[in-house]
């Protein structure tokens, strides 16, 4: 499930690259990026710089940096908290979260929660319990005032977004892509109907391997970076004019199939049924409604087009707010803020046998709606997900959102996801004994 980046070539070289055996990486505290001083200094010495243009800002271990200052090395856009005051969470704190044992996947041997978060390459943490904050910790660049990159989390803020104007009728999801976005008629989008768009169910001629160089996520990420491209380039500009250009290959509806330019799709069919972009209607809908702490900001390609498949930055407290938001079925401070005819949408996920098709082994039985991922477990939990390990994890039987922001060495979930849900379920088991 790795996001999509608009970043230059050697960039994406580095990210196509085979994955390192583990003994080659830095562990999270070797590579701690306030201790390796990238970027200190007036100015940063030559071999602490980091830089875009030749992809040094986004290999490990500088990536743990960079995660959390993405909006210093590409153009974005705000997404405004408004002028409301901060809605704070009330605290009660638990330590005990921090000794919690469980059982990593493949392995006899215990590992701590404390223990995964730096096994994991953790950010920042944060546990909410009925609404209260229970666990919070920071590590590396990230602290409490600043933001950190979402990667694909971005997605279910996408899919949210959509899902609502769905429930308020300003949009039909049995409709087609072309009857929104007239100009994504004569590509594979053009057949396709909004719910299959927001289920990841679009048959595209559309790759996301990094391992190969000739994949069209390669060429995608071309046009969305918004640096200056080559004199020779003649390809698309921007996103939506790749989207024009997307191939049919299967039928759509047959199967789940992870495909970022569903999600930039929908950001278009959004912006064109509201006359406004994503990042405005987020803050519109979302932001100012519910005492944020900070902005949020989205990388945009070089048309000013937001990335609604992975450019969100937020602040960790902020999506913690996000996850409660939606654990408490859209209901804020007692106003209804999000349908919750869409939550239970959510909730009850799409077709696991439609998702079986896409070869997820580890996560057999789960499903994909409105750009969620949902587990269907005993406990009804559900997540939004994002390459390097970023998650908000909702579990409702045990009132819990756990939201985790980090810069793991391994894009993929698949690479921390044996030692990470299962420690949620271990939380989850904790926080149902508490009062």
């Amino acid at each position: 499930m790795l996001c999509l980046w608009p970043l230059s070539g050697q960039v994406q070289a580095i990210v196509a690259s085979p994955v390192l055996p583990a003994p080659a990486l830095l562990s999270a505290q070797d590579s701690d990026p306030t201790t390796l001083g990238w970027m200190q200094g007036f100015p940063p010495p030559p071999e602490k710089r980091l830089s875009v243009a030749d992809g040094s800002f986004f290999t490990f271990p500088a990536l743990r940096y960079s995660v959390v200052h993405m909006r210093e090395f590409l153009p974005t856009v705000n997404v405004s908290r408004g002028i409301t005051m901060s809605q704070l969470f009330p605290k009660a704190i638990d330590k005990a979260i921090a000794e919690i044992e469980f059982t990593p996947w493949h392995s006899h041997k215990t590992m701590t929660f404390a223990d995964s978060l730096w096994h994991n390459y953790t950010d920042g943490i944060v546990v909410l319990h009925k609404g209260k904050l229970v666990y919070e910790d920071y590590f590396g660049a990230l602290t409490p005032k600043n933001k950190h990159a979402a990667m694909s989390v971005t997605k279910s803020f996408t899919g949210t977004l959509a899902a609502m104007l769905v429930a308020e009728g300003a949009l039909d999801d049995t409709k087609t892509v072309a009857e929104y976005v007239p100009e994504l008629t004569d590509s594979a989008f053009g057949d396709a109907t909004v719910r299959q768009v927001l289920d990841m169910t679009t048959g595209l001629k559309y790759s996301e391997d990094y391992a190969d160089p000739d994949a069209e996520i390669w060429a995608y990420s071309t046009a969305g970076n918004p640096l200056p491209k080559p004199k020779e380039y003649q390809g698309p500009v921007g996103y939506f004019e790749y989207l024009q250009q997307v191939k049919k290959q299967g039928e759509h509806g047959e199967a789940f199939a992870y495909k970022t330019i569903n999600s930039d799709a929908l950001g278009w069919i959004i912006s064109r049924v509201t006359g406004k972009s994503v990042a405005e209607l987020l803050s519109e809908k979302i932001w100012q409604r519910l005492g944020m702490e900070q902005d949020a900001y989205y990388q945009v390609d070089e048309l000013g087009i937001p990335f609604a498949g992975g450019g969100l930055s937020a602040g960790l407290r902020d999506m913690a707010r996000f996850g409660e938001l939606i654990r408490n079925q859209g209901r804020w401070k007692n106003k209804q803020i999000i349908p919750a005819a869409v939550i239970a949408d959510i909730q009850q996920g799409a077709d696991p046998e439609a998702f079986a098709k896409a070869g997820y082994n580890s996560l057999k039985g789960w499903s994909y709606r409105n750009m969620w991922w949902v587990t269907h477990n005993n406990n009804g939990a559900f997540a939004a997900r994002g390459v390097h390990g970023q998650t908000i994890y909702i579990d409702p039987k045990a009132e819990m959102v756990l939201v985790r922001f980090a810069s793991h060495p391994v894009a993929s979930n698949s690479a921390n996801d044996a030692t990470s849900l299962p420690a949620y379920q271990a939380v989850a088991d904790y926080l149902m004994t508490k009062d």
